[in-house]
């Protein structure tokens, strides 16, 4: 009878509990279709349909929600709406932002009835609108992250309330109000970022008394006027304040400091010593500032300086003899300041440990890249003071008489101009032999013709090196005779199958093309570089080469080879067949990202996060090929062989111009036969190919020989956490996160996809993998902390 009434007992109680556990459940489902419903049902949420307690859903690339006793705890979701350019002016968009029916007010009062939420994460959505207060209702909220969409207007000021709040990210939105000033109160604050916005005034003093941060990133907004005191911030590690309007002085920054970035402000006055007791520092960047005096020589000599970018201020004076550079410096730029004297040992040449640019100042070295006239006598002047009146008085007398020799001289020419008949054009577009031979000369002005080159890419070539034509005896020279003992390699010329569906079917057909070496120079000057030969026929004109090879020196990306150079000798071997052109280009020295693959030494192999931090940069490189000059860049030869890593492991693509010498050469050889490829065809080509640079950088290198179909099959294996295990780099699995991985994944199988209007736009692809790369960062700091918590 006991055990009957227990039995009785058990059921009554689970009558009566079961349904408010259901109903608990039930709420949180219908609140999270609720948002579905006012997210105007994203492709990414469609099956919430298919589940009737959401917090059963397993996690997807795009959406996970995490519950904790029946509450929602974490709620992830990342769209495709992604905001371009500045055209947003508050309201709707169409196929960008959610529809003109949606109430960010709604949502917002919607999303704080999770009252559980400790994680928010919302990119890409469309949502806009001005943020209301509101959202401070979500007191146990640690991260809030809503960054890519289309709010405006102040950040709330009730946000200051949130105080459990470790994570704030409202990047790439449109806030246009100021620096919030109460951002004391948020006692656990440890990473601000709202970077792209267009958040105005001064960064308020009140930046310096939250002593948790470590990363402040407002990058590209119109923040002005003078930077606070930061040296109370203790354990702030990273400061990126680029690209906005502080006109200050530096002020005392904390020691501790990784990462300075504070390039294109309006920052005056000297680097202050202090600056020289950054221990910790690795990256310091303060080019395109208004920075005066002489570059502190501790800088160069910080233990842990890796990057020092200076370029772009008005320095002046001289660098030190004795000099002393930091063991771990990779990369020195101190180009166009006014600079004097000579350039110190540590300094004065590249190698493969370290790499220096010093270009457009009064140095006393290199004299073809450096700046003459009233611009160093000012310079001059301005190092020695004590000449006094004596000396500006004699420059000006000069100056005037130079002035006025030059005068006279545009008068004659003017004149007999005016009398003499004009050349036809084409002689008028020849070079001039004796130019045409000379060692270094500046190349043609195809770059300011606004049909050939974008206004972007005419504002990334000032101060740029100038593109040298150079002699066959200077590259004899520089190569030791071509020696055998420098040989790096060997390329191909010839015509190009363009019925090819990516780089692995290109190897096998280059195979059959004619072979061109590649040799590792120095030049004169110390600079090293990579030296490559072209041949074609005789039937192609060589001007038209120089124009296409003008062109390609003015391309200028950190991600990209530089192309510094060519020469159009044969140095008397000559072949009446053809004609042999070789090409000159920065030196990249630690090898191809497909060695690096393929490595099994502790020091070079690659974690998941120094993949994605590769293919970003290539993906960039890329998107600047296809978008950044006119006519864009494409068949741009996309594979792990051309992708080469230099002394700080940053990519940079080679070449990636060559397809636009070729298609010429083609044209001609092909004599008038018409060519049946497209813009949109060559794009698609480069997202097939980056593709399988990202399947490479899941599985490692991949054997040409295995046959693209066998690999498209192995694609079905990454459905599964198990088929993951048997097709992923071991290293990949061990250093990645599920989510960080999924989305490398998707986009991967997107790229190679053989229906081609599927394939995303190079911009999608770059847009991912700077997610994936997100999402890895903070899924390495959760880790470190946690193992920390543990110690």
């Amino acid at each position: 009878m006991g055990l009957f009434f227990s039995f009785i007992l058990l059921l009554f109680s689970e009558v009566i509990f079961l349904p408010g556990s259901y109903q608990q459940q039930t709420s949180q489902s219908r609140i999270l279709l609720q948002l579905k419903k006012q997210l105007e049902n994203p492709n990414s949420l469609q099956a919430w349909e298919n589940y009737v307690d959401l917090c059963n859903i397993p996690p997807s690339v795009n959406v996970s929600i995490l519950c904790q006793d029946t509450s929602v705890t974490e709620l992830k979701i990342m769209g495709d709406k992604v905001p371009k350019g500045d055209e947003f002016n508050g309201f709707a968009i169409p196929n960008q932002t959610l529809s003109e029916a949606f109430s960010i007010d709604s949502f917002v009062t919607t999303l704080t009835k999770l009252s559980s939420l400790r994680v928010l994460r919302l990119v890409s959505l469309g949502i806009w609108g001005p943020f209301p207060d509101k959202i401070h209702r979500l007191s146990s909220l640690e991260l809030l992250d809503l960054s890519s969409n289309f709010m405006y207007g102040s950040v709330p000021p009730k946000i200051s309330t949130m105080v459990k709040l470790n994570t704030l990210a409202l990047d790439g939105n449109y806030f246009n109000g100021t620096v919030p000033d109460w951002l004391e109160s948020l006692s656990n604050l440890t990473i601000l970022s709202l970077k792209n916005n267009l958040l105005q005034g001064q960064l308020p003093d009140s930046v310096s008394r939250v002593e948790t941060l470590t990363d402040i990133s407002m990058a590209n907004n119109k923040i002005s006027g003078k930077l606070p005191d930061l040296s109370a911030l203790t354990s702030l590690r990273v400061l990126d304040l680029r690209e906005n309007q502080l006109d200050s002085k530096l002020p005392r920054l904390p020691t501790q400091l990784i990462t300075v970035l504070l390039s294109k402000n309006s920052f005056s006055g000297d680097i202050p010593e202090h600056f020289g007791d950054l221990t910790q520092l690795q990256h310091l960047d303060l080019s395109s500032n208004n920075l005066t005096g002489a570059p502190p020589s501790a800088l160069f000599s910080l233990p842990n300086i890796s990057y020092l970018n200076l370029a772009s201020n008005m320095f002046s004076g001289s660098l030190p003899d004795k000099l002393s550079c930091g063991a771990k410096l990779g990369f020195v730029d101190i180009s166009s300041n006014r600079l004097v004297g000579g350039i110190p040992p540590c300094l004065a040449s590249n190698s493969d440990k370290r790499f220096v640019k010093y270009n457009a100042n009064c140095l006393s070295i290199d004299s073809n890249h450096q700046h003459h006239g009233a611009y160093c006598r000012e310079a001059i002047k301005g190092k020695k003071p004590s000449r006094g009146i004596v000396i500006t008085v004699l420059v000006a007398a000069i100056s005037g008489t130079i002035l006025f020799a030059v005068l006279l001289v545009f008068g004659v020419l003017f004149f007999r101009r005016r009398n003499h008949p004009r050349k036809p054009a084409e002689q008028q577009n020849t070079l001039p032999k004796q130019q045409e031979n000379s060692p270094s000369v500046f190349c043609s002005e195809l770059v300011t013709n606004a049909r050939l080159i974008s206004q972007a890419a005419k504002l990334g070539t000032q101060g740029a090196p100038v593109c040298r034509l150079f002699s066959y005896e200077e590259l004899r020279e520089a190569t030791n005779n071509f020696d055998k003992s420098i040989f790096l390699g060997e390329g191909f010329t010839g015509k190009v199958p363009t019925k090819l569906k990516s780089a692995i079917e290109l190897d096998v057909r280059l195979e059959k093309l004619q072979r061109e070496k590649l040799y590792k120079g120095k030049l004169e000057n110390g600079t090293y570089v990579t030296v490559r030969s072209l041949v074609f026929s005789k039937k192609y004109s060589i001007q038209n080469l120089k124009g296409r090879l003008d062109f390609l020196s003015k391309l200028h990306h950190p991600n990209l080879v530089a192309l510094l150079g060519y020469c159009t000798e044969n140095g008397g071997q000559d072949d009446n067949s053809a004609n042999k052109v070789f090409l000159v280009y920065e030196y990249v020295p630690n090898g191809s990202y497909r060695t690096y693959l393929s490595e099994n030494s502790p020091e070079k192999i690659l974690k998941w996060s120094d993949r994605l931090a590769i293919l970003i940069g290539v993906a960039k490189a890329v998107h600047f090929l296809h978008t950044g000059v006119i006519p864009g860049c494409f068949n741009n030869r996309l594979k792990t062989n051309n992708i080469l890593l230099d002394e700080h492991r940053i990519a940079k693509l080679s070449d990636y111009g060559i397809s636009i010498i070729r298609e010429a050469i083609e044209k001609v050889e092909a004599k008038g036969e018409r060519t049946k490829s497209s813009h949109k065809k060559t794009v698609e080509d480069d997202v097939y190919n980056f593709g399988f640079i990202l399947l490479e950088s899941l599985v490692g290198p991949i054997v040409s020989g295995k046959g693209e179909t066998f690999l498209l099959n192995e694609m079905a294996s990454f459905g599964s956490q198990d088929g993951r295990k048997k097709i992923v780099d071991p290293i990949v699995l061990t250093t990645s996160s599920q989510e960080s991985l999924s989305i490398v994944v998707s986009i991967t199988r997107k790229c190679i996809s053989h229906d081609v209007p599927s394939r995303p736009s190079f911009e999608d692809v770059l847009w991912n993998l700077q997610y994936a790369a997100q999402v890895q960062a903070t899924a390495d700091a959760d880790q470190k902390s946690d193992s920390a918590s543990q110690a």
